[in-house]
């Protein structure tokens, strides 16, 4: 735990606003995400939640080091990682995308003739707050099903799954579907007998989820696009996002939004959103790459490390002001 003493903190305060600026110019949006941060822990204090003092602590005190090119490198702070918490999951959403392309090229030096699918798996049936974690385990369920099936066994060399939940907005039910990032043989494509086509997915997916209406599925190659961008790094950076969007539960009625996080601690609780699977996962490990949802979120990637020349440098230090909600430094 991490607690700040808000009045001295406070007095410390000078007027210059934080501007941390990417090296492509773009302004990290600080202010935006600790403002939601502070409407979440004001919802978790009313619904009585432990945790909203240290949700409300998070990321309010950021230390940098400023590099000779003239921009900030976050060097410490404290963060809450609670699975609902805007900062964490912008940091974790960052984290992710970086881990996905080191393991993903990683792959792809070991496997060059491997090939890339994007898959999306859907399940009709939206629950109540009361079923979601039921409801999240047996989507997990369901797809362990799935990539064990004789035919996607034989051609799957590695996977990445995210879950995402969002919230109907007419009905208040809670939709969940998975994203997932699969590699496979390059004999996938060869013939009959291994390639499986979008009509034999929907049917699969139907079958390890035991419904009797046929689920929508999505499946797509991924091949470069013509923007320079390629699209499994789109793929990788929607397998990378929020598994819930702030959007769904920092809306105008108050009301609804305590409901929607009231169903969303307890339908998350202990809950993995994202997962590696296969090669992936061995590349993962020996890359020495830490938890993608618990482990350090202060540096996102290696770039962001400060060096030991870095680290020696006098500190810039960052301070979220309660009233006049914006970060204010030191």
């Amino acid at each position: 735990m991490h607690f700040y003493n808000t009045t001295e903190d406070d007095q410390n305060q000078g007027e210059e606003v934080l501007k941390d600026v990417t090296k492509s110019g773009k302004e990290r949006p600080w202010r935006e995400r600790k403002l939601e941060n502070v409407s979440y822990s004001e919802l978790l204090q009313i619904l009585k939640f432990k945790k909203a003092s240290n949700v409300g602590a998070c990321g309010r005190v950021l230390e940098f080091k400023p590099t000779d090119e003239g921009y900030l490198k976050l060097f410490k702070t404290w963060f809450c990682k609670s699975k609902l918490c805007p900062v964490c999951n912008w940091r974790r959403s960052m984290k992710n995308s970086y881990q996905a392309q080191q393991v993903v090229e990683a792959v792809i030096k070991e496997k060059p003739k491997a090939r890339w699918l994007y898959l999306t798996l859907t399940a009709r049936n939206a629950v109540d707050g009361e079923d979601l974690n039921k409801g999240l385990s047996e989507l997990t369920k369901a797809f362990n099903k799935l990539k064990m099936y004789a035919k996607v066994k034989k051609n799957l060399i590695g996977f990445m799954r995210s879950t995402e939940v969002t919230v109907n907005k007419e009905t208040g039910a809670y939709n969940q579907h998975m994203h997932i990032l699969l590699c496979v043989e390059n004999m996938y494509f060869k013939d009959k007998k291994n390639y499986i086509s979008h009509d034999e997915w929907t049917t699969l997916w139907q079958k390890a989820l035991k419904v009797i209406y046929r689920p929508i599925v999505n499946i797509q190659v991924i091949k470069p696009n013509k923007k320079g961008d390629t699209d499994i790094q789109s793929a990788i950076k929607e397998t990378s996002k929020y598994s819930v969007k702030s959007s769904d539960y920092l809306t105008d009625n108050k009301d609804r939004n305590l409901e929607i996080v009231g169903d969303l601690e307890f339908g998350l609780f202990r809950k993995r959103m994202i997962s590696y699977g296969g090669l992936l996962k061995e590349k993962h490990k020996l890359l020495n790459l830490d938890d993608m949802e618990d482990g350090n979120l202060v540096q996102t990637s290696d770039e962001e490390k400060p060096s030991e020349a870095e680290q020696e440098a006098n500190s810039i230090i960052a301070i979220w002001h309660y009233q006049k909600q914006n970060y204010y430094l030191k």
